[in-house]
């Protein structure tokens, strides 16, 4: 069998292209999942009757995501992404059939958690792959196609889940994966050429449980605190807490004694790693939460169809897009990539104030106006803080690096999703429950009003208890913003102590010695095509480096 050391992949442009475009095929099935079904979740969570539970259609998929993260990028390392991205893309298309299918409520949150188990690995492996092939100085440029596949989903995923749900049903919002799976797995089949590797060492699997159990015991601690049926004095829920504790000592324990650990304790010794990994925390906890229920607020304070009111995050995409875009291009053109989140976490912090103003009455022009400041800040961030993780450590760690940072970041999101999640859901059950009940609804009918309403059953209301119902939506969630202003603040302060270093000028793989690069990669692939091929050629022809890339 030939080795990877006896023919490193030809990295000419045009392979990193071509490789490139499988990673686009991956995200564009992530990316347009997300943006339909937070267009469709009012209407999915109405007509399954659970809307006081709605935070676990997300809260499911976050913490799926959040456990696998760290595991796709270590096997990645250790094991190479090609099959690994594969297997993501087909774990996610199978769920969303399974979603599609799903006959409760029940069943859907358990069909969107494995659906979470691709999402983690797409996420993960599309952006360590760049950093295999694109040097960190270059990375830059790449963030335009990149910004068009989330441009193309923040304006198709609304317009399609609309359709869906305005049209035909909520259930399409996840048949429309299958098509779109399908044609991301041939693509990344056909096109994701990477070396791959055997594990030297004992893989951690122990470490892989362990960090599984600290995070479920997070989320479900945090989630039963804030949750009316439980609260913090149940002791369920100090059960998970004490569970949460245990999990992470026993963790730290097994990291520092592992030949090859999940999370390897000595990042945590790298200064701008453990700071670009805390911006990330506290941005996650400020960030999702805000973006996880805006939608739902829109949809419903509107009484614009969900196509329309889905397009109202529009603004906050192209703000997001822009910057993202704009901040990449001048990075790779300096070298210098401090300000940015310091900008970032400042514009996005004067967005999250202004929505602390939302009431029934605001205009949608001025939502829009909010949105577009909030994604313009976002943009800023996100993707320079994954950039400057994967520039300080060493090339063997890219995927661990990268896959700790947006663990952590996914932490921050759950967390803020639940507990942030718990007290919008608690705050709207109570005051939708007094809407009904003050229109002369029993206690029971108005629960099961609360439980079952969706955007189409609003339109239906008399005015009066349809603008009581939009005032409720409103109540519950501009105060929220107010507690998620501190994490966006500290993450400010992080940015501010963020260190500026050069960016490295290799690719991952190169400086591996697993791909030839630059000139020498494109010398090398016109000498191939210049002359017959021969079975004794040496390193680089390309039956060779098809052989080591299968």
């Amino acid at each position: 069998m030939t080795s990877t050391a006896e023919a490193p992949l030809l990295l000419t442009q045009r392979r990193i292209w071509i490789i490139f475009a499988a990673l686009i095929a991956g995200m564009l099935l992530s990316s347009l999942d997300q943006t339909i079904v937070s267009t469709a979740m009012p209407t999915i969570v109405g007509q399954l009757g659970g809307v006081e539970h709605q935070v676990w259609l997300t809260t499911a998929y976050l913490l799926a995501t959040t456990i696998v993260m760290p595991v796709y990028g270590k096997f990645g390392d250790v094991l190479g992404r090609r099959n690994l991205f594969l297997i993501a893309i087909a774990l996610f298309t199978i769920a969303s059939v399974g979603c599609a299918f799903a006959g409760d409520f029940t069943q859907l949150i358990v069909w969107r958690a494995v659906q979470g188990l691709g999402g983690g690995g797409l996420i993960i492996l599309s952006q360590a792959i760049i950093a295999d092939i694109v040097p960190a100085s270059e990375r830059g440029k790449y963030l335009g196609p990149l910004g068009a596949v989330f441009g193309l989903s923040a304006v198709g995923g609304p317009l399609l889940g609309g359709f869906f749900v305005d049209h035909m049903t909520w259930q399409w919002a996840f048949y429309i994966n299958i098509p779109v799976g399908i044609a991301a797995f041939a693509v990344a089949w056909f096109t994701l050429k990477l070396p791959s590797k055997k594990a030297t060492a004992p893989i951690d699997i122990l470490g892989v449980l362990l960090l599984s159990a600290f995070t479920t015991c997070l989320i479900f601690f945090t989630d039963f605190g804030g949750d009316a049926d439980h609260g913090w004095d149940a002791v369920e829920t100090w059960l998970f807490g004490i569970g949460m504790v245990v999990a992470a000592l026993l963790f730290v324990l097994v990291e520092s004694k592992a030949k090859d650990p999940i999370i390897p304790l000595a990042l945590f010794k790298n200064p701008i790693f453990v700071n670009a990994t805390a911006i990330g925390l506290t941005l996650g906890l400020g960030m999702f939460a805000a973006i996880g229920f805006v939608p739902t607020f829109l949809q419903m304070s509107s009484g614009t169809s969900a196509a329309a009111s889905g397009l109202l995050m529009l603004p906050m995409m192209v703000g997001l897009i822009g910057t993202s875009i704009g901040s990449g291009i001048a990075i790779s053109r300096t070298g210098k990539y401090k300000i940015f989140p310091i900008l970032g976490t400042l514009i996005t912090g004067v967005a999250m104030v202004a929505m602390t103003t939302l009431a029934a009455d605001t205009p949608i022009w001025l939502i829009c106006v909010y949105l577009f400041v909030f994604g313009a800040g976002l943009g800023m961030i996100m993707q320079v803080v994954v950039l400057v993780t994967q520039n300080s450590v060493d090339a063997s760690l890219v995927g661990t690096a990268t896959s700790t940072n947006n663990y952590f970041r996914e932490v921050g999101a759950s967390l803020g999703v639940a507990v942030f999640g718990t007290i919008f859901t608690t705050r709207l059950t109570e005051n939708l429950t007094g809407v009904f009940a003050g229109a002369g609804a029993s206690a029971s009918d108005a629960e099961s009003a609360t439980a079952t309403l969706d955007p189409q059953t609003l339109s239906q209301l008399p005015d009066a208890i349809r603008d009581g119902v939009v005032t409720a939506y409103a109540d519950a969630l501009a105060p929220v913003f107010w507690y998620l202003i501190p994490f966006i603040g500290l993450a400010f302060l992080l940015s501010l102590f963020l260190k500026q270093i050069k960016l490295s000028d290799v690719a991952g793989l190169v400086a591996r010695g697993e791909a030839i690069g630059g000139e020498e990669a494109e010398a090398l692939e016109a000498a191939q095509l210049s002359r017959p091929r021969s079975r004794n050629d040496r390193a680089g022809t390309a039956e060779h480096v098809d052989i080591q890339t299968r």
